[in-house]
Protein backbone atom coordinates (compact mmCIF):
# COMPACT_ATOMS: atom_id res chain seq x y z
CA UNK A 1 0.00 0.00 0.00
CA UNK A 2 1.52 3.53 -1.17
CA UNK A 3 1.09 5.86 2.01
CA UNK A 4 1.52 9.67 1.33
CA UNK A 5 1.93 12.24 3.52
CA UNK A 6 -0.76 15.03 2.74
CA UNK A 7 -2.90 17.73 3.42
CA UNK A 8 -6.74 17.68 3.70
CA UNK A 9 -8.67 20.30 3.59
CA UNK A 10 -10.89 22.09 6.00
CA UNK A 11 -12.21 25.38 6.43
CA UNK A 12 -14.97 27.61 4.52
CA UNK A 13 -14.67 29.25 0.82
CA UNK A 14 -11.82 31.12 0.94
CA UNK A 15 -10.60 30.43 4.01
CA UNK A 16 -8.85 27.31 4.49
CA UNK A 17 -7.68 24.86 6.87
CA UNK A 18 -5.25 22.28 6.29
CA UNK A 19 -5.51 19.14 8.73
CA UNK A 20 -1.40 16.71 7.71
CA UNK A 21 -2.48 13.85 8.07
CA UNK A 22 -0.89 10.23 6.81
CA UNK A 23 -3.06 8.78 4.29
CA UNK A 24 -3.28 5.68 1.62
CA UNK A 25 -2.19 7.44 -2.08
CA UNK A 26 -5.32 5.76 -3.18
CA UNK A 27 -7.84 7.60 -0.84
CA UNK A 28 -9.95 10.55 -2.00
CA UNK A 29 -8.30 14.26 -0.51
CA UNK A 30 -10.91 14.76 2.41
CA UNK A 31 -11.62 11.19 2.79
CA UNK A 32 -10.54 8.26 4.95
CA UNK A 33 -6.79 8.84 6.47
CA UNK A 34 -4.75 6.57 8.48
CA UNK A 35 -3.28 9.33 10.98
CA UNK A 36 -3.31 13.02 11.99
CA UNK A 37 -0.25 14.47 12.74
CA UNK A 38 -0.50 18.16 12.35
CA UNK A 39 -2.65 21.23 10.91
CA UNK A 40 -1.54 23.78 8.64
CA UNK A 41 -2.87 27.59 8.32
CA UNK A 42 -1.84 29.00 5.89
CA UNK A 43 -3.99 32.65 6.68
CA UNK A 44 -1.77 33.57 9.13
CA UNK A 45 1.52 35.34 9.05
CA UNK A 46 4.12 33.27 9.36
CA UNK A 47 1.36 30.35 8.25
CA UNK A 48 0.76 28.32 11.27
CA UNK A 49 2.01 25.14 11.54
CA UNK A 50 1.40 22.52 14.48
CA UNK A 51 3.14 19.28 14.01
CA UNK A 52 3.68 16.32 15.62
CA UNK A 53 7.75 15.95 14.43
CA UNK A 54 7.96 12.20 15.69
CA UNK A 55 5.24 10.76 14.09
CA UNK A 56 6.38 12.43 11.04
CA UNK A 57 9.64 10.93 11.10
CA UNK A 58 8.43 7.75 11.72
CA UNK A 59 5.71 7.40 9.16
CA UNK A 60 9.04 9.01 7.08
CA UNK A 61 10.88 6.16 7.98
CA UNK A 62 8.41 3.27 7.39
CA UNK A 63 8.54 5.14 3.44
CA UNK A 64 5.59 7.49 3.45
CA UNK A 65 6.08 9.76 0.49
CA UNK A 66 4.91 13.34 1.48
CA UNK A 67 3.56 15.90 -1.33
CA UNK A 68 5.33 18.97 -2.26
CA UNK A 69 3.46 20.92 -0.24
CA UNK A 70 3.82 18.74 3.07
CA UNK A 71 7.64 18.28 2.26
CA UNK A 72 8.09 21.76 2.11
CA UNK A 73 6.07 22.03 5.78
CA UNK A 74 8.59 19.18 6.92
CA UNK A 75 11.62 20.68 5.82
CA UNK A 76 10.03 24.56 7.61
CA UNK A 77 9.51 22.50 10.59
CA UNK A 78 13.13 20.61 10.80
CA UNK A 79 11.78 17.44 10.23
CA UNK A 80 13.54 16.15 7.29
CA UNK A 81 16.89 17.64 8.25
CA UNK A 82 16.41 15.38 11.30
CA UNK A 83 15.90 12.36 9.06
CA UNK A 84 18.98 13.41 7.48
CA UNK A 85 21.13 13.58 10.50
CA UNK A 86 19.40 10.41 12.12
CA UNK A 87 20.52 8.94 8.22
CA UNK A 88 24.55 10.12 9.31
CA UNK A 89 24.04 8.71 12.88
CA UNK A 90 22.68 5.24 10.93
CA UNK A 91 25.90 5.41 8.55
CA UNK A 92 28.47 6.14 11.65
CA UNK A 93 29.52 9.47 10.95
CA UNK A 94 28.66 10.53 14.34
CA UNK A 95 27.15 9.38 17.26
CA UNK A 96 23.13 10.84 18.15
CA UNK A 97 24.35 12.89 20.77
CA UNK A 98 26.33 14.96 17.99
CA UNK A 99 23.43 14.98 15.74
CA UNK A 100 20.76 16.27 18.60
CA UNK A 101 22.95 18.98 19.44
CA UNK A 102 23.14 20.05 15.45
CA UNK A 103 19.56 20.19 15.61
CA UNK A 104 18.77 22.03 18.91
CA UNK A 105 21.42 24.50 17.20
CA UNK A 106 19.50 24.49 13.46
CA UNK A 107 16.26 24.99 15.85
CA UNK A 108 17.10 27.99 17.82
CA UNK A 109 18.11 29.68 14.41
CA UNK A 110 15.59 28.62 12.70
CA UNK A 111 13.22 30.23 15.47
CA UNK A 112 15.09 33.22 15.85
CA UNK A 113 14.68 34.28 11.79
CA UNK A 114 10.88 33.31 12.34
CA UNK A 115 10.31 35.58 15.03
CA UNK A 116 12.48 38.31 13.27
CA UNK A 117 10.36 38.11 9.86
CA UNK A 118 6.92 37.58 12.03
CA UNK A 119 8.18 41.29 14.09
CA UNK A 120 9.72 43.04 9.90
CA UNK A 121 5.97 41.85 8.68
CA UNK A 122 4.25 43.75 11.57
CA UNK A 123 6.19 46.47 11.22
CA UNK A 124 5.64 46.99 7.57
CA UNK A 125 1.60 47.02 8.39
CA UNK A 126 2.31 49.49 10.71
CA UNK A 127 4.51 51.62 8.59
CA UNK A 128 1.75 51.12 5.41
CA UNK A 129 -1.13 52.31 7.86
CA UNK A 130 0.86 55.38 9.10
CA UNK A 131 1.54 56.07 5.68
CA UNK A 132 -1.67 55.81 4.58
CA UNK A 133 -3.30 57.70 7.21
CA UNK A 134 -0.78 60.56 6.08
CA UNK A 135 -2.23 60.49 2.91
CA UNK A 136 -5.54 60.94 3.71
CA UNK A 137 -4.63 63.77 6.52
CA UNK A 138 -2.82 65.31 3.28
CA UNK A 139 -6.08 65.15 0.77
CA UNK A 140 -8.14 65.95 3.57
CA UNK A 141 -6.31 69.13 5.11
CA UNK A 142 -9.23 72.07 5.35
CA UNK A 143 -9.44 75.04 2.60
CA UNK A 144 -9.03 78.45 4.10
CA UNK A 145 -12.46 80.49 3.49
CA UNK A 146 -12.72 82.94 1.07
CA UNK A 147 -13.31 86.71 1.66
CA UNK A 148 -16.76 87.19 1.49
CA UNK A 149 -15.52 90.89 0.51
CA UNK A 150 -14.77 90.27 -2.28
CA UNK A 151 -17.80 88.83 -3.76
CA UNK A 152 -19.96 91.87 -2.05
CA UNK A 153 -20.49 94.17 -5.08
Amino acid sequence: MAVKIRLQRHGSKKRPFYFIVVADARAPRDGKFIQKIGTYNPLTVPATIQLDRQKALEWLHKGAMPTDTCRRILSYKGVLFLKHLLRGVKLGLFDEATAMEKFQKWHVEHEENAKRRTEEHIRNIKDKRRAQMAARNVDAAPIAPADDASTES
